[in-house]
């Protein structure tokens, strides 16, 4: 018979990271990765156990980031790079409560998309 080996679940240690701010109208998404990309955590409005219109709310997208944040802080990391992209109301509060747990913001870039007259936009809505 067989033993089975199972490795033990290796616990990451990131000083630096970069946040990724998604927030639209409906919901906001917070995914803090190291610096390549991978991703190390996230949270959303709706995972923080927010439906429908209370996910688009200030209130909702801080504890996001709260949920986020203190599980980075576990892996050691100290400073982060904020994007942000998307112009919904919680983008603000998540970067002041991602400041007020004890990271330190390096930075701030905003990567909303700007069409250069791509796409038609949507008819007016009556």
């Amino acid at each position: 018979m067989a033993i089975k080996k199972s490795k033990r679940k290796v616990k990451k240690h990131v000083d630096f990271g970069v946040a990724h701010i998604h927030s639209t109208w409906n919901n906001t998404i917070i995914n803090i990765t190291d610096e390549n990309g991978n991703a190390l955590a996230w949270a959303s409005a709706g995972v923080v156990g927010y439906k429908g219109s209370k996910k688009s709310t200030p209130f909702a997208a801080q504890q996001a980031a709260v949920k986020v944040a203190e599980t980075v802080q576990a892996m050691g990391m100290t400073k982060v790079r904020v994007e942000t992209k998307g112009s919904g109301p919680g983008r603000d509060t998540a970067i002041k409560t991602i400041k007020g747990l004890g990271i330190e913001v390096v930075s701030i870039l905003n990567k909303t998309p700007n069409p250069h007259n791509g796409c038609r936009a949507p008819k007016n809505r009556r």
